[in-house]
């Protein structure tokens, strides 16, 4: 899945660095792992013990960046690990956008007029072209560029060899623990910053000791005070060294928070909060250095004309006439990773609007497939068979429609998947789907390609890597001709990218998701994006999820927090005084009253909650419900057989499982079904005990019951997508904890989702004309 990832013990307690926060936070330990630095969810600050309480009656309140290696074992039969395969995969298409790029060498787009800071660093910058500067580089005027007029290679199946990166050689870890001691760092970073920086680590370290905020976890006071240490004298806040990689590290704290890039304002902002005497020239001294790309992109302002194609556009020197019809500009800052994924993706996304579908039946077997649908599955048919791209949005019910379009494109002789963000998601899919991969009888006229696979399901992550999926044809592409990805809000810009580029000429893709639910734990919001630019056909279900838990989440889903009559109990709601009362009714809940009254037992209801940190966060209510249902000395990392775990095998992706058995090779889990075998010393950084849950980790799964805890240290936390999916994660019965009074309804109805700065429609516009 596509959902907050779940990594050692710190980074989720990390504030991330967004415009609007700075740099301004608590600082996690720096031994935190490199893959903790995608952590989504704050922590809560502490709350008072307390007793029990009584339970509440049966209505809704009326009031209220790169990863480590993933695990690199391999299953029973010998075959490539998914987590392992899947990183495998993006370091290849990686690599080949990279290429493409440089073929390309396309400048970026450029605006009109600038004024203010952003005009002072571009005539700095422009000083630099003209040799006033002694800068070795900078970057040039953007011209227009043609756009590639065929994709291009695509990657090719991963082979096990390349699979899994080698670990850093041990003579480099000692070398870059020797440099850690002199400078009085933590010796828990030495693999990490060995694995980040190279072969030379303890060389670039001791040139520039800021190199150690690259490591995940690590903060500018603590990167401060290494180089203080190792620099003596010569260390000081206006360091060129130091203004550049504070800028890297805001930057990757920014794509932390979901932003592909940062407006220049808001950036120059946060370097003065981290102290950075001249924070214009740490910009231009990151942008010259090539660690950092400046982007400048058109505003479209209501009561702006808009110039004609092929008018002077009156920039630096244009012809043109620097009246008032010029079009504003945003300057944005991002980084390289991001601005190659987002505009890959909006390549891979044209193509598929602009080419015309493959010829895989007429037009009159479409039309008799979407006459047997109902309700918007008919319009989902229809609105496929013409168009390489649309966007089908509902909540869980209307799962059903791309299930019955499947089944249709199988009918037809499509080789048709669907794709879910985690193998519960699945799971539940597959049970949906009206043929199974054996379920095509003998001369149905279905072709015998199709009728062999049937509509398969697969995941994400596994389609990509090969694990799952149709694999791959001679050209490298996905060798399909429809592909549904399910949960679609959970696709991040680079994952997106990989999709959208795997998939062959004249293939259609379906993206299919609930858009009120929280966003990808990566950085965009590709989906939202995607609905806002109206560049293909939108289906919108109007399957209503059913009995009174549909209608709460509805009514929630629209900024209302309804009262909801529940005559079956289920919606029970459980007053608290304080977070100690919370942990105490939570367990009571799980283990006693939901089994006794509901009939759901302990290990199908899942406990939600928004933070980790706290009196009532995740690590408080899995140690507490550890200790009610599964104690045990918890000998290998604090697990022990049986526990429930959250294993994340890359960030932003966390699945639920539970504990074999440990042994010699590691810790055994099984995760929906599947086994998995995670070394000794990666446990700590990739497993936690999974009772409790925050509302990232949770998106794309759904359980019989969930216990929905919220504290009074977590009103900060509250947003209206946020009390959607967690409420939404319950299918027969959900319990609120609810210890923040009228907090809760406030954050219905006038909380929105945080806002996330992407160039995703900047990128698509010139290519895709709007669809009205």
């Amino acid at each position: 899945m596509s959902t907050e990832p779940e990594p050692a013990e710190g980074a989720e307690d990390a504030e991330p660095v967004t415009p609007d926060a700075g740099a301004e936070g608590g600082a996690p330990e720096p031994q935190a792992a490199a893959g903790d630095r995608a952590a989504q969810d704050e922590d809560a600050a502490g709350g008072e013990p307390g007793g029990a309480a009584e339970s509440g009656g049966g209505k809704a309140p009326a009031d209220g960046g790169d990863a480590e290696t993933a695990a690199s074992a391999e299953d029973s039969q010998g075959q490539l690990s998914e987590a392992e395969a899947e990183l495998a995969a993006q370091r290849v298409e990686r690599e080949r956008i990279e290429r493409r790029k440089a073929q390309k060498q396309r400048p970026v787009d450029s605006g009109s007029k600038l004024s203010g800071r952003a005009a002072d660093l571009l005539a700095a910058v422009r000083a630099v072209e003209s040799g006033e500067k002694p800068v070795a580089t900078a970057f040039r005027e953007p011209t227009p560029a043609p756009r590639r007029p065929a994709p291009e290679p695509r990657p090719q199946p991963v082979s096990p060899e390349t699979a899994a990166p080698s670990a850093p050689a041990p003579q480099t870890v000692d070398a870059v623990l020797r440099v850690l001691a002199a400078g009085g760092a933590p010796d828990t970073l030495a693999a990490q910053a060995a694995a980040t920086l190279g072969e030379a680590a303890d060389e670039r370290l001791r040139a520039d000791p800021w190199q150690l905020l690259r490591v995940g976890g690590v903060r500018p006071e603590q990167a401060d005070g290494f180089a203080r240490t190792l620099l003596g004298a010569e260390c000081g806040p206006g360091d060129e060294r130091r203004g550049r990689a504070v800028t890297v590290w805001l930057l990757e704290q920014a794509a932390l928070a979901g932003h592909t890039a940062l407006e220049l304002p808001a950036l120059v902002a946060a370097l003065g909060r981290q102290s950075v005497p001249d924070p214009d020239a740490a910009v231009q001294d990151a942008i010259a250095e090539g660690e950092a790309l400046v982007f400048q992109d058109a505003v479209d302002q209501p009561g702006v004309p808009v110039r004609a194609e092929g008018e002077s556009q009156g920039f630096d020197g244009d012809d043109g006439d620097d009246g008032d019809d010029q079009r504003p500009v945003r300057v944005l800052v991002g980084l390289e990773r991001y601005a190659l994924a987002e505009e890959s993706l909006a390549d891979g996304l044209a193509r598929l609007i602009n080419s015309v579908p493959k010829e895989d039946g007429s037009a009159a077997d479409w039309e008799g497939a979407a006459d047997s649908a109902d309700g918007a599955a008919t319009e989902l048919i229809r609105a496929v068979a013409g168009h390489g791209l649309v966007l089908h949005t509902g909540s869980d019910a209307s799962l059903a429609e791309p299930a019955e379009l499947l089944s249709a494109a199988h009918r037809l002789g499509l080789r048709a998947w669907a794709a879910a963000h985690t193998p519960l998601g699945r799971g539940r899919f597959e049970a949906l789907t009206a043929v199974g991969d054996a379920g095509t009888p003998a001369g149905s006229g279905v072709p015998e390609h199709a009728a062999s696979t049937g509509p398969g399901v697969a995941t994400v992550a596994g389609l990509l890597s090969g694990v799952e999926g149709p694999g791959r044809d001679a050209d490298g592409a996905l060798d399909l001709d429809l592909l549904v990805v399910l949960d679609a809000p959970q696709l991040d810009v680079e994952t997106a990218a990989l999709v959208t580029e795997s998939l062959p000429d004249g293939a259609r893709l379906v993206l299919s998701g609930d858009p009120a639910v929280l966003w990808s734990a990566g950085p965009g919001r590709v989906f939202a994006d995607l609905l806002a630019a109206r560049v293909c056909p939108q289906i919108a279900s109007r399957r209503p999820d059913p009995g009174p838990l549909g209608e709460l989440v509805s009514g929630i889903g629209i900024g209302e927090l309804n009262q909801v009559e529940a005559p079956g109990k289920e919606i029970v709601i459980v007053p608290v005084r304080d977070a100690g009362e919370a942990v105490h009714r939570t367990v009571q809940l799980v283990a006693d009253s939901v089994p006794r009254a509901i009939g759901v037992p302990p290990e199908e209801t899942q406990v939600i909650t928004p933070g980790h940190g706290g009196a009532a966060g995740t690590r408080a209510l899995n140690t507490a419900l550890k200790e009610r249902l599964n104690p045990g000395p918890g000998r290998f990392g604090g697990f022990d057989p049986g526990d429930r775990i959250a294993y994340s095998p890359t960030p932003g992706r966390t699945l639920p499982g539970r504990v074999v058995k440990a042994d010699a090779e590691g810790l055994h889990l099984s995760c929906a079904g599947e086994s998995v075998v995670v070394p000794k010393e990666r446990v700590e950084q990739s497993v936690r005990h999974g009772w409790a849950l925050t509302a990232h980790q949770a998106v794309g799964c759904r359980w019989p019951a969930a216990v929905v805890v919220l504290p009074g240290d977590a009103v900060q936390s509250l947003s209206r997508p946020w009390v959607y999916t967690a409420f939404g994660r319950a299918g027969r019965h959900l319990s609120v904890v609810h210890g923040v009074e009228q907090a809760l309804p406030r954050a219905v109805a006038e909380v929105p989702a945080k806002p996330r700065t992407t160039r995703l429609p900047v990128l698509l516009a010139p290519q895709v004309p709007a669809a009205g």
